[in-house]
């Protein structure tokens, strides 16, 4: 009977997915970090995806203006990603599962300070700051690092699934937790958060391993035996703030650079930024009740998983300049079309499965052209940069929207420039050229090249 492996027990060079031609594990250790990774992500994910749905209330018992709300969101947002390189290289020098373990701590700590806060500066510490930092130490870089280190085939595949689990999560239990805090409060919406937190802190603790030599594997479809585990000798703290700076400063002499983190920047402003922290209270203003417009997003949700999961799926076996100028271009356009949905019933049902199939389908095929340019050494670290950039770009509207909707009583100018700018970042990635190290290997060359 053939055995499956537990993170105790050192393997062969027979237990790589078959790769050595000796007898097939059962499951490739590989696999229980995704299936932690992901859970993570969701929990964490939809967590934090409370944030539209919070919005109303907030402003009801407090007498908030929505742009005040929207900054500590916006806080949050753009702590998310400029935190992510730093991220990346602390998950190189202390370990995933530390850092992340770390991370949800920070979140959880944020969580129940928010529970008692009264003033708009507590918001803005407990909610902003606090969650921030803790989103920032993980992020988007805990998938790309995971789907680097573990993975040599299905990295595509891997990147899509673990790309929708962080956008699947955060729309999935919005209906859900909109119920709660309809009926119950926001505080029990935030209680349920903190369970939730504390499980996925749990799950890390046990399972999540920090590279596959941890169990005696070679990554997944590595044809190499795996290494022996060996004392590292880890560089001195102040590098967890040098090299990504020095990565940066290689990175952004490369032309594709500046493509992806634009672009990227685009993909922010008209994801989270806007549909998951403004569209419920976009639905309020024309008379949709929130649990009614959690539940389009909860749709969106569901589409995005196939979505994303497939532009995984696609990036292994297509030029992914191409599939991000469809996906951009149809985003783009399912978001100019959302005023003209009328916001009924049927308008609604459309735009939510047009748009969840392209929620987040951009991340596997912007990690894929990450890896081809810089190789996957520096892979996390280039890509936490580039996600800084969708981030960004993510803060910038969730307070520009929450200022429009205070300043012109609607929030529709924010979700048709979103649309606007989704077409411009189509044109734009079709400039880069098409790379010169497809599938690079660990150290190939990368930066410095040309675009």
């Amino acid at each position: 009977m053939a055995k499956t492996y537990s993170s105790a027990t050192p393997r062969t060079d027979k237990a790589q997915g078959g790769a050595q031609g000796g007898a097939r594990p059962r499951l490739h250790y590989a696999w229980v970090v995704v299936a932690v990774t992901f859970l993570t992500s969701v929990i964490t994910a939809g967590t934090l995806g409370t944030a539209g749905i919070l919005l109303l209330p907030l402003q009801q018992e407090f007498h908030w203006r929505a742009a005040d709300v929207s900054s500590a969101f916006g806080v949050r947002l753009a702590l998310f990603g400029l935190l992510g390189p730093f991220s990346a290289a602390m998950m190189n020098r202390f370990g995933v599962r530390r850092m992340v373990t770390i991370a949800l701590g920070v979140i959880l700590a944020g969580l129940i300070g928010t529970l008692f806060m009264r003033a708009a500066w507590q918001l803005f510490l407990f909610w902003g700051v606090l969650t921030g930092v803790g989103v920032g130490l993980t992020a988007t870089v805990l998938s790309a690092t995971v789907a680097t280190r573990w993975f040599v085939q299905r990295r595509g595949l891997v990147t899509g699934l673990l790309s929708a689990s962080n956008a699947t999560g955060q729309l999935i239990f919005l209906p859900a937790l909109a119920y709660v805090t309809q009926a119950y409060g926001w505080r029990m919406t935030i209680v349920i958060a903190c369970a939730g937190t504390t499980a996925a802190a749990i799950g890390v603790t046990l399972f999540m391993r920090n590279h596959p030599a941890d169990v005696g594997l070679s990554a997944y479809g590595d044809t190499a035996p795996p290494a022996p585990t060996q004392p590292v000798a880890h560089p001195p703290l102040m590098s967890l703030f040098t090299t990504p700076l020095a990565v940066l400063k290689e990175a952004a002499t490369v032309p594709t650079f500046w493509v992806l983190f634009f672009t990227f920047f685009i993909c922010g402003a008209s994801t989270n930024g806007l549909i998951q922290t403004h569209f419920v209270p976009l639905c309020g203003d024309f008379g949709i009740v929130p649990v009614a417009a959690a539940g389009v997003l909860a749709m969106m949700g569901v589409f995005d998983l196939f979505g994303t999961i497939g532009a995984g799926w696609l990036s292994d076996r297509f030029d992914n300049r191409w599939l991000l100028f469809w996906y951009y271009g149809l985003r783009g356009l399912s978001l100019v079309y959302l005023p003209f949905t009328t916001f009924n019933l049927w308008g609604l049902s459309l735009f939510a499965v047009f748009y969840g199939l392209d929620w987040i389908a951009t991340v596997p095929p912007t990690l894929r052209l990450t890896i081809d340019r810089f190789g996957r050494d520096r892979a996390n670290i280039v890509f936490g940069w580039i996600f800084a950039g969708h981030q960004l770009g993510a803060a910038s509207v969730a307070y520009g929207a929450g200022l429009t909707r205070t300043l012109a009583g609607s929030y529709l100018p924010a979700f048709f420039t979103s649309g606007l700018l989704c077409l411009v970042a189509a044109l734009l990635i079709i400039t880069v050229r098409k790379s010169r190290f497809p599938d690079a290997p660990a150290g190939a060359p990368g930066l410095g090249t040309t675009a």
